[in-house]
């Protein structure tokens, strides 16, 4: 974990990879869960006989799943000693899925400050996202997200 005392010493950090994550492992029943919250029950992911004869040989997660992980993950990555009045997620400017995660499979989030935008609010920070699979070369994901940081 990174702790940088503000946010004028985190914006200083501007085009530095700031760390990763510890390893989370998919299990079912979070895919399960995440099926159940979006009323996404396709096959792949929740039909564990199915899948196991189907392209992966197993349930995968859903795509958005291994999004929606990141802000946990990124809270290991990082924190603030002095926390603003607030931070919003202020979006995507990108988003690829490169390859499914098995259930069972562990991840872990790689992010890189790649940029910061002073506005009248605040800090517009521009996050790069590697999702990482255990044992895999590529990720399960890339990601380029926006948190807007209010003093």
């Amino acid at each position: 974990m990174r702790t940088f005392a503000d946010v004028s010493e985190l914006v200083a950090a501007q085009g530095e990879h700031l760390g990763h994550s510890d390893w989370l492992t998919v299990t079912q029943e979070r895919i399960d869960q995440f099926a159940e919250a979006t009323g996404d029950h396709q096959w792949i992911h929740v039909d564990r006989e199915r899948a196991a004869s189907g392209p992966f040989g197993t349930t995968i997660a859903h795509g958005y799943l291994s999004l929606s992980l990141l802000p946990l993950l990124a809270s290991q990555v990082y924190t603030l000693r002095r926390q603003p009045s607030m931070g919003i997620n202020y979006g995507l400017n990108k988003v690829r899925f490169l390859q499914p995660v098995v259930c069972g499979a562990s991840v872990r989030d790689g992010i890189e400050l790649t940029g910061v935008e002073e506005t009248s609010q605040g800090q517009l920070l521009t996050m790069k996202h590697h999702l990482e699979i255990s044992g895999e070369e590529r990720p399960a994901l890339v990601a380029e997200s926006l948190s807007l940081v209010v003093p």
